[in-house]
């Protein structure tokens, strides 16, 4: 067995392909939870011949009734929220506001809204950081406003990747993955060695592949994809990805399908 693939396994405890119903399978009890938040990706607002309208208002109350039954601090809504057309902005910010829990956005490849136009409209940069208590937020812009795919500002993430040095827990939000595993990848390999040498970095999740719903490993570093929340292409369901942070520093992550009921997959990062 390689060295990496120790690390690995050492590192993630993988139960991949699990599919029991979303009300059936176990996790630890609600008191346990220190956080929990929810990722979705790839709304795709205003793509032709696309239920957009109604794929927002599902996901908004599927995130809701999250929130009503084990709780969510806060949505992640990772890129692809508009599909081109800038009109479709203020239209998908107000089904957005409908979710009832506070929500942050990164800026995809499809939305083409100029920097001072996102900023006024979500009050937060393409690139933001916040943090809640030990645990580090990062927000990574990974295209320019006209949608051509560009690499995170080195400089900007190694300072607020050295801001939350001594937090116990960091996340990065980025649309597009910077490894080249994927069709719609663009490779970043400085981002990615800065990642890797980010001691409590634990995750970074990814959207823009709609067709990905579960974990990639680059060197011990876990990479999580939510498959899509709407768009044309992609998996055969619109889901989203729910991240729990434990007590203990356990991490759980899980892909549901809301439409059915069921969980796609589980992986737990052991603290």
């Amino acid at each position: 067995m390689s060295s990496r693939r120790r690390f690995f396994s050492t590192v993630f405890t993988i139960t991949a392909g699990n599919t029991l119903s979303k009300y059936a399978f176990a996790l630890p009890s609600k008191s346990n939870i220190k956080l929990r938040f929810a990722i979705a990706s790839d709304g795709h607002y205003g793509e032709a011949k696309t239920q957009f309208e109604n794929n927002f208002r599902e996901m908004v109350e599927w995130i809701n009734l999250e929130k009503e039954n084990r709780g969510v601090d806060f949505t992640m809504i990772n890129g692809d929220i508009i599909h081109n057309n800038p009109d479709f902005l203020t239209p998908a910010k107000v089904a957005l506001d409908k979710l009832s829990m506070p929500y942050y956005v990164s800026r995809g490849n499809h939305d083409h809204i100029p920097e001072p136009t996102w900023l006024d409209t979500w009050k937060m940069g393409s690139n933001h950081a916040f943090e809640i208590d030990d645990i580090g937020f990062i927000t990574l812009s990974t295209t320019d406003e006209s949608g051509k795919y560009i690499c995170p500002d080195l400089e900007w993430t190694h300072k607020h990747l050295t801001l939350f040095t001594d937090k116990k827990h960091v996340f990065v939000f980025m649309h597009i993955t910077p490894v080249k595993w994927t069709d719609n990848a663009n490779p970043c390999s400085e981002i990615v060695e800065m990642f890797n040498n980010q001691k409590n970095l634990r995750a970074i999740f990814n959207g823009h592949d709609h067709d990905q719903d579960h974990i990639k490993d680059n060197d011990g570093k876990p990479y999580f994809f939510d498959a899509h929340l709407g768009g044309s292409w992609g998996t055969d369901y619109r889901g989203f990805r729910i991240v729990e942070v434990m007590n203990n520093g356990t991490v759980i992550t899980y892909q549901l399908n809301p439409s059915s009921g069921m969980k796609i997959n589980t992986d737990t990062l052991k603290g």
